[in-house]
């Protein structure tokens, strides 16, 4: 694939995924959202609760919470115990009259009980969409360049439910992916690996940095012909990105798609099977 035509298909894959942005939220990532915020944020302590009554837990919610998700607690799970408070709304009085506010406060704290996603059955929890299509020779490909920069490759489950991680000079990877998604994964930890690696990484916000790594990824995903769907434009979302940010970085996103597209064109040769 030569530089001009690179440059082209990467041109045009960024205009498509600023006007995505510029849409606002997909349906995918509302309704995400709106099961997320189902789930509460738990304590310290109480993470540490969980933790030593499951340690695999990875979504946990009391017995109503799920039931409002579409799904229901099987018969005999066990609930893991946590410390939740009791609140009440303050009372006021104004001109003798006794009056309830809108503010509340913690006067007790007693035991509850939550359940894992794993203790549930029904319906799915919805979630950000994925990246489809094969990705052939090129995660092969994709894999040496990883290699050609020094980088090691590593697959684990901790990780989850992150499906990927980069740490300076290490990505890991979530096991089992489909190709395409894996494809998708490791082209946003590498690029986290070529921007973000440097003293550059003192002066950026997190946000910044997701979106300039899934921009790469969708950049290099849709040059191969993968279907990208809402995928990148939920993630970018997710982080409270938008297209302001992303044109605020383009040169570098530029640049680090066409690194990467062009070390994985079939010139370079895929490792032996």
């Amino acid at each position: 694939m030569k530089n001009e035509k690179i440059k082209e298909i990467t041109n045009k894959a960024i205009e498509q995924l600023i006007a995505a942005l510029n849409e606002g939220r997909s349906e995918t990532l509302t309704s995400y959202l709106s099961a997320m915020a189902k789930f509460h944020r738990y304590s310290l302590r109480n993470i540490m609760l969980i933790a030593t009554q499951k340690p695999t837990a990875t979504y946990v919610a009391g017995f109503h919470a799920w039931h409002k998700l579409g799904r229901f607690v099987k018969k005999g799970e066990k609930g893991i115990l946590i410390i939740a408070p009791v609140v009440r709304r303050k009372e006021t009085t104004e001109a003798q009259q006794p009056e309830m506010t809108d503010e509340r406060s913690v006067v007790a704290f007693r035991g509850a009980y939550v359940f894992d996603i794993t203790q549930t059955d029904g319906q799915p929890l919805p979630e950000i969409a994925n990246v489809q299509g094969d990705p052939n020779d090129n995660l092969a490909r994709l894999k040496t360049l990883v290699a050609e920069q020094s980088i090691a490759l590593e697959y684990s489950e901790d990780i989850a439910p992150a499906r990927g991680t980069s740490a300076g000079g290490k990505i890991t990877l979530l096991p089992a992916q489909a190709p395409a998604e894996e494809f998708a994964t490791l082209v946003h930890e590498l690029a986290h690996e070529m921007l973000h690696r440097d003293n550059r990484r003192n002066g950026t916000s997190k946000r910044v940095r997701e979106t300039e790594a899934e921009a790469v990824s969708f950049v290099v995903c849709n040059s191969i012909g993968l279907e990208t769907g809402t995928a990148a434009q939920d993630y970018i979302q997710l982080y409270e990105g938008d297209a302001k940010l992303l044109t605020e970085s383009l040169d570098r996103i530029q640049q680090t798609a066409n690194r990467i597209l062009t070390a994985i064109s079939p010139e370079h040769p895929a490792p032996p099977a």
